[in-house]
Formats: C-alpha cells, sequence, structure tokens
C-alpha cells in the first residue's frame, strides 16, 4: 500500500509547491514591472496606454479577468456538491462528473492569474494617484488579498492532484479540500468586492476623504447585496460554460457512451446555471435597492437616465435565457419515458414566457420624432408606456420565474409516478401553492398602478416572497413525494435533438454578454467619479460614452474570452482519461491518463482572486 500511494502523496507535494512557487515568480514580476514602467515613466495622475484610451484598456482586461474569475469561482463550487452527491449515491459517475468539472479549471486558472497580473500593472501605471490613494486606504484587505492567494493555490493544487489519492476511506478528506477550495475562493471574492463597492457607495471617511473607520468602508451599501448577487451569478455562469463544453463534446462524439456522458454533463451544467439563475433577480432588486438607499441621483441615472436603454437590451437577454432554458428542458423531455404526458402544459407555459418577455422588454419612453410624440401626447403611449414601469416589469419577471420552476418539476418527475397514499393531496397543495404565487404577483402588480411610488417599490418584496415561499412549498412536498416512486423507464441518455446543444450555446454566450453590460451599468452609473461623490475621475476620459460605443466594447470582450475558452475547452479535450476509468478507491496516479491530467494541471497557476479579482476598476 505504502509502495502504491507514495508516489501519488509525493506527485501532490511537488506540484503544489511549483504552483505556490510560479504564483510568487508571477506576484514579483507583476511588482517589477509596475514599479519599474512607473520610475520611467513622467509622474502624472493619469496616463495613456500607447494613445489607447485607460479607460478602455482597464475596462476590457478587468472583465476578462472577472469572466475567467467567475469561472473558477463557479466551477469548484458545484464540483464540491456533485462529489458529496456522489459520496451519499455511491454512484461512481457523480465523481467522474465532478472530475471533468474540475479539469477545465487547469487552463482557467492560468488565463485568470495572468489577466489579474496584467490589470494590476494597468492599474498602477495607467491610475497612479488613484491605485495609490485606495491601496493605502484598504492596505490590511490588501495583505489578506495576498494570503489568501497562496492559501487557494494551496488548496486548489491539492484538490486536483490528491483526487486519485483520496478515495474510498479517504474521500472525507479530498471533500475537505473541496470544501477548503471554495471557502478560500469565497472569501476572495469578498475582499475583491471591497474596493469595487467603495467606488460605487463610499463610507468610512471623513470629508476630507480621510480613512475614519476601516470597517464602514468595507460594509458600505453596496457590498454585501454584490456579494451574494455575484456569488449566484458565477455559479450560474460556470453551470453555463460548463453546458457549453458538454455541448461542443456532445455535438464531436463518436459513439452512444460519449454522447450519453456529455448529455448527461449538459444537463448537470444548465440545472445548475439556470437553478443558481432563478434566485438572481431578487439579489439584483436587493442591489437595485441598496444603491437607490444610497444615493436616490445614482438609483434615477441607473434605471431612468442615460442607462435606461441599456436595461432593454438586459431584458432582451434574460428574456432569451428563460427562453432557451425552457425550449431545453422540453426537448429533454423527448428522452424521459413518461416526459410526454407533461406536453400539454408546453402552450401555456410558453404563453406566459413570451408576454413576460414581451412586457419586461418594453420601453417606457419611446424614440420617436416630433410628430409621433404629439399623435401620443407625450414620450409615453398611452398604452405601451403602461407596460415600460417597473410594476410591470416586477410582476412579468416574477411570473417567468415561476413559470421555469415549473419546468423544471416537471422535467424531475417525468418518468416517476408516486406511490404514496396522499399523492392526490400533495399535487393539488402544489398547485395551490403555484397559483397563491401567481395571484399574489399579478395582484400586487395590478395595484402598484394606484399608489405612491415609494408604496409601489415594496410591493416588489412581497412578490418576490410569494415566489420564494411556493417554490420552498413545491419542493418541500415534492421530496417525500417521489421517494419510492414507480419508475417508468430510465432517462435515455444521448437520446437528445442536436439543436438542443445549440440552446446551451445560447445560454453561455446570452450569460457572458449580460455579465459584460450588467458590469458596464454597475461602473458606468458612478460618471465622473472614480469614488462616487468624493474622488472626481479628472481624465480625459471621464465622460459617459455611448450606447453603441459601450456595447461593442462589450461585444469585443465577449468574442476574446471565448476565443481564450476555446483553448480551455481544446486543452481539456486533449487530455481525456482512457475510456476504463480507474478503480475505485484511487490507483497511483500512475497511469498515462493521470500523467496527463496533472501534466495540465502543472501548467496552470492558482487564481489570483475570486469574482473580480483586482477588479478596483478606474471607470467603465
Amino acid at each position: 500500500m505504502t509502495q502504491a500511494t507514495t508516489p501519488s502523496a509525493f506527485q501532490a507535494v511537488k506540484g503544489t509547491y511549483k504552483g505556490v512557487v510560479k504564483i510568487s515568480l508571477m506576484l514579483t514580476a507583476t511588482y517589477l514591472i509596475a514599479q519599474a514602467l512607473s520610475s520611467i515613466l513622467p509622474a502624472a495622475d493619469y496616463r495613456s496606454l500607447f494613445g489607447f484610451s485607460n479607460r478602455t484598456a482597464v475596462w476590457i482586461v478587468a472583465e476578462l479577468h472577472l469572466m475567467f474569475a467567475a469561472f473558477v469561482l463557479g466551477v469548484p463550487i458545484f464540483a464540491f456538491i456533485t462529489e458529496i452527491v456522489g459520496v451519499a449515491t455511491k454512484e461512481r459517475r457523480y465523481d467522474d462528473l465532478a472530475r471533468e468539472f474540475t479539469k477545465l479549471l487547469a487552463m482557467a486558472y492560468t488565463l485568470t492569474a495572468v489577466l489579474g497580473c496584467v490589470l494590476l500593472v494597468l492599474f498602477i501605471v495607467l491610475y497612479p494617484k488613484l491605485t495609490g490613494y485606495l491601496s493605502g486606504l484598504f492596505k490590511p484587505t490588501w495583505l489578506l488579498y495576498i494570503v489568501l492567494i497562496f492559501g487557494e493555490v494551496i488548496v486548489a493544487y491539492l484538490y486536483w492532484y490528491t483526487w486519485d489519492l483520496l478515495q474510498g476511506a479517504r474521500k472525507k478528506w479530498h471533500l475537505l479540500l473541496g470544501l477548503l477550495v471554495n471557502l478560500w475562493g469565497t472569501a476572495l471574492l469578498f475582499v475583491a468586492d471591497i474596493w469595487v463597492t467603495f467606488m460605487m457607495s463610499p463610507a468610512g471617511i471623513d470629508d476630507a476623504n480621510n480613512l475614519v473607520s476601516l470597517w464602514d468602508a468595507i460594509n458600505n451599501h453596496t457590498w454585501m447585496p454584490i456579494n451574494i448577487h455575484r456569488l449566484l451569478a458565477n455559479v450560474a455562469f460556470g453551470g453555463a460554460i460548463v453546458a457549453a463544453y458538454a455541448a461542443v463534446r456532445f455535438l464531436n462524439a463518436k459513439s452512444d457512451e460519449e454522447k450519453a456522458r456529455f448529455d448527461w454533463m449538459g444537463y448537470v451544467g444548465s440545472f445548475i446555471a439556470i437553478a443558481a439563475f432563478i434566485p438572481l433577480p431578487f439579489a439584483g432588486y436587493w442591489l437595485g435597492r441598496e444603491i437607490y438607499q444610497f444615493s436616490e441621483q445614482m438609483g434615477v441615472s441607473m434605471m431612468g437616465g442615460s442607462f435606461a436603454w441599456l436595461w432593454i437590451l438586459q431584458a432582451m437577454l434574460i428574456g432569451g435565457l428563460f427562453l432557451a432554458s425552457n425550449f431545453y428542458l422540453w426537448l429533454g423531455m423527448g428522452r424521459i419515458p413518461g416526459g410526454e404526458r407533461y406536453n400539454k402544459f408546453q402552450i401555456g407555459m410558453m404563453i406566459v414566457l413570451t408576454v413576460g418577455f414581451i412586457v419586461w422588454a418594453t420601453p417606457r419612453s419611446i424614440i420617436a420624432s416630433g410628430a409621433e410624440m404629439a399623435a401620443m401626447g407625450g414620450s409615453h403611449h398611452p398604452f405601451l408606456g403602461l407596460f415600460g414601469v417597473m410594476a410591470a416589469k416586477n410582476t412579468a419577471v416574477n411570473l417567468m420565474i415561476l413559470t421555469t420552476f415549473f419546468s423544471f418539476m416537471l422535467y424531475r418527475r417525468g418518468n416517476r409516478i408516486p406511490t404514496v397514499s396522499w399523492a392526490t393531496t400533495g399535487k393539488i397543495v402544489q398547485a395551490l401553492a403555484i397559483a397563491a404565487a401567481a395571484a399574489v404577483v399579478v395582484g400586487y402588480g395590478i395595484y402598484s398602478y394606484f399608489v405612491p411610488s415609494i408604496t409601489r417599490i415594496g410591493f416588489s418584496v412581497y412578490q418576490v416572497s410569494a415566489v420564494l415561499a411556493a417554490m420552498a412549498v413545491f419542493v418541500a412536498i415534492d421530496i417525500p413525494l417521489l421517494k419510492g416512486a414507480k419508475e417508468i423507464g430510465a432517462i435515455r441518455w444521448g437520446q437528445i435533438p442536436a439543436r438542443a446543444q445549440y440552446a446551451l450555446f445560447f445560454l453561455a454566450v446570452s450569460f457572458t454578454w449580460l455579465m459584460g453590460l450588467m458590469g458596464y451599468i454597475r461602473s458606468g452609473i458612478r460618471q465622473y467619479w472614480h469614488v462616487y461623490g468624493r474622488i472626481m475621475d479628472e481624465s480625459a476620459n471621464a465622460y459617459t460614452m455611448t450606447h453603441g460605443h459601450a456595447t461593442i466594447i462589450v461585444s469585443v470582450i465577449v468574442v476574446i474570452f471565448f476565443l481564450l475558452v476555446s483553448a480551455v475547452f481544446a486543452m481539456a479535450t486533449r487530455y481525456d482519461p482512457p475510456p476504463n476509468p480507474r478503480p475505485v478507491g484511487g490507483g497511483d496516479g500512475s497511469s498515462a491518463a493521470d500523467a496527463a491530467s496533472m501534466s495540465l494541471a502543472a501548467a496552470s497557476l492558482g487564481r489570483p482572486g475570486g469574482s473580480g479579482g483586482a477588479q478596483v476598476e478606474a471607470k467603465g
């Protein structure tokens, strides 16, 4: 036993040591390059990059870093959950799936680290005064961040390298490493968000911008809402990218076994993405409310001012995500024996989703000529304008969330028939819960038109609470309801139309584009301030760019991201395991597949940060 396990243990320690050395060299090189450039370049508050806009340079690198950081934070969360499911069910396929997820991280870690280092250099060189102020203000958090980086590198490397070693009776130690990976990653996310949110909603400083309370500066109005919002978004984003990877593998599969494997992986990835996406609008409401509470002017600029039309694009993207996810689920019903009995619900759900999509995408103010505005009696259409206010949009999105949740529940029971004595009563209670939530959402949506705006804002809390309560009741009944259920037949994995895989591609691209767009809105609402209301942006780029210009930059970022992700997919495909999986309990890591996987991991670097990384945005 000692001879069999020692090589893997040695390799794990050796690989982890190399990872720590590499991240140390990278951070040292970053510091030296930044200091060298700062000493060579003339002193200035702002600098440009070879005539290129300093804001655009930071924006592109920061957003790419954010996207990869979101991926390497989100994937370990559901890889860890999948591994726990494998232990609980004693099904090897879950452990293999968790390992497949983790394999995608190796190259992504490297790209995240490189982009983070480039971003730090850009901040120091292009925005020296601002960076100096923030680093001085939050010096303790920078030191904590560095400690967390090395902690994350160590546990992430050990998690990957010890996968075979820590099997069987030792599995609990591998699960502990997985837990630590996620705790360190989440801590990195929370620390990085300190700097970002302080720039939006500063606190803990006096009138001269000197630090009065570090904790107040950290725990500002938007810190916790953004932490929760980004955590959910990262899980959804990671699931969407994993599902896209599975779709690529499915379309290129050479055997039915391969198709079945990647069909299941695509389903799990999409399930995680949509499960995290469903509560995301609620976290968005919380964030929006905190922004309004901190600065009503900032809130108005965000929702009703110069950025209002970008929310129409957001509505189009999110509406498309809801339609695509339901489309994928309904196609997936075709591979489930007995799933056809739920086809009767599809038309009704499609109507709800379509109407909700239309309402959500309806603008309040319409771009029209003088003659058209005169005919309408103003900038608001007499009828369509009613659907442009938040009362209608909150109602629409809550109904779309409820419908998508219902689709998931139908999919879950597709091939199962409850056998418990109280099955009929349970189903009635579930139907009543959904109907009651829909009635509350619609009722408050209509009533919102007859009360002042300050009262109307509070109604969204009741609508959200009703939807969440209905979901909780439905799931609480569904779990015991389907316990011991009669199975009509096994799910026919791999027997799904190819067009379903393109729905997964759409989910990944839409999630990515949405992240880029919302990142711009969140930063852009600071307008000509580095730190809102405290430190003004006095650079030549202190202006709000046109929506066309901003969306072009977001689109370029998305294209670059997917080109890089394609390289990650290609690398992960190159190091596929052999057809026969390793034996339960772990091998010694000496097989060709293990050696290839170790080589892939050895090429990677630990992530320099959770979602957001070193993203202390200068602007945009």
